[in-house]
C-alpha cells in the first residue's frame, strides 16, 4: 500500500498515522519544513507543497495506492487538484478520498440531511466545497466523499476552550449542530478502503446532534469548572462568520456509512468523546 495524503491537518495527519501503523509507505503534503520535520518523527515521508506539482508530488500520486484529499478549496479550487490534473490521471483501482463539510447541505432547519439532498450551500466556503466534491467525482478514477461536521479530538475539543477562557453558551432555541469524533473519521475513511464504492457519498457524524452549549458544560464538568452563563443568540455580538455558523441549523444522518461501511462508532456521543480528550489531556498534563 502506498499512501498520498494532500493536506496533513488535524485529521489528514491521524489518518497517515494510522496507515504508516499498519505498514504501509505514506507520503504527505505540508507548507513548511517544521511541519516536514514532525512528519518526519511519525514514519510519515513529507511533501512540500506551495501549490505547484512538483516532480516528487507528482510521482507520489502516479504511484499511490490510496489519496485522501483534505485542502480546502479557495477561489481557485482545489489547489492540489487544480496543481495535479495538468499532469496527472490516477490509475484505475486507486482508492480517492475527498475531505468535505456537511456545511454543503446548507440550513435544513433542524431537519436531516441525507446524502443524497441536493447541496444548498449558503456561504462561499461551503459553495467551493461542493464544487470541489464535484471536480473530485468527476475523475476516470471517482472521488468518495466523505462529507464533515464540527470536528474535534484530542488537543482540539471544548475541553481546551474551557481552559482557554474562550468558551460561550449561546443560547438559540431549537439550534443543533452535529460533530465527530477525529477517531471516528479516521476509522470510517479506513472502513471505505476496505469497502471501496467510488464516487459515494458519506456523512461522518456521531449520533447525537445537540446545542454546542451541552458540550461546554459537559466539558465544564470533566473539568470540575463552573458552566459560563448562557447568552442569548441577539446579544452575542457575534462576527459575520459566527452569524453565517449560526444560520444553518441541521441534523446529520449517518446511516448510509453505518450500513454500507460497515462503520461503528467509537464515540456516539459527544460524552463518550470529551471523555477520550480529557484522558489525552491528563496523560499530556502528566507527562
Amino acid at each position: 500500500m502506498r499512501v498520498l495524503v494532500l493536506g496533513c491537518g488535524y485529521v489528514g495527519t491521524a489518518f497517515a498515522q494510522t496507515l504508516a501503523d499498519q505498514g504501509a509507505f505514506v507520503q504527505g503534503t505540508c507548507r513548511s519544513a517544521t511541519s516536514a520535520e514532525a512528519l518526519r518523527q511519525v514514519d510519515i515521508t513529507p511533501i512540500l507543497f506551495d501549490g505547484t506539482a512538483s516532480p516528487e508530488l507528482v510521482e507520489a500520486a502516479q504511484l499511490a495506492t490510496h489519496i485522501l484529499a483534505s485542502i480546502p478549496p479557495g477561489p481557485e479550487g482545489d489547489p492540489a487538484l487544480s496543481a495535479l490534473s495538468p499532469v496527472w490521471t490516477p490509475r484505475t483501482g486507486t482508492w480517492i478520498g475527498y475531505l468535505s463539510t456537511t456545511g454543503v447541505y446548507g440550513d435544513r432547519a433542524g431537519g436531516w440531511a441525507f446524502e443524497d439532498d441536493a447541496p444548498t450551500p449558503l456561504s462561499i466556503e461551503a459553495k467551493r466545497r461542493a464544487e470541489a466534491e464535484a471536480a473530485w467525482r468527476a475523475l476516470p478514477s471517482p472521488a468518495h466523499v466523505f462529507r464533515l461536521p464540527g470536528i474535534y479530538g484530542p488537543g482540539r475539543s471544548a475541553l481546551e476552550q474551557v481552559l482557554a477562557g474562550t468558551a460561550r453558551r449561546i443560547d438559540k432555541p431549537g439550534q443543533v449542530f452535529s460533530r465527530a469524533h477525529r477517531t471516528d473519521i479516521v476509522s470510517a475513511l479506513t472502513a471505505s478502503i476496505a469497502r471501496p464504492d467510488p464516487g459515494r457519498i458519506y456523512n461522518v457524524c456521531d449520533d447525537h446532534p445537540c446545542a454546542s452549549g451541552e458540550v461546554i458544560v459537559e466539558a465544564c464538568h470533566l473539568l470540575q469548572r463552573e458552566p459560563p452563563p448562557l447568552i442569548p443568540f441577539e446579544a452575542a455580538g457575534l462576527s459575520d462568520m459566527g452569524k453565517r455558523f449560526y444560520s444553518e441549523c441541521k441534523r446529520v444522518s449517518n446511516v448510509r456509512a453505518k450500513e454500507e461501511l460497515g462503520w461503528k462508532l467509537a464515540f456516539p456521543t459527544f460524552v463518550e468523546g470529551l471523555a477520550d480528550c480529557y484522558a489525552h489531556l491528563k496523560a499530556r498534563q502528566a507527562s
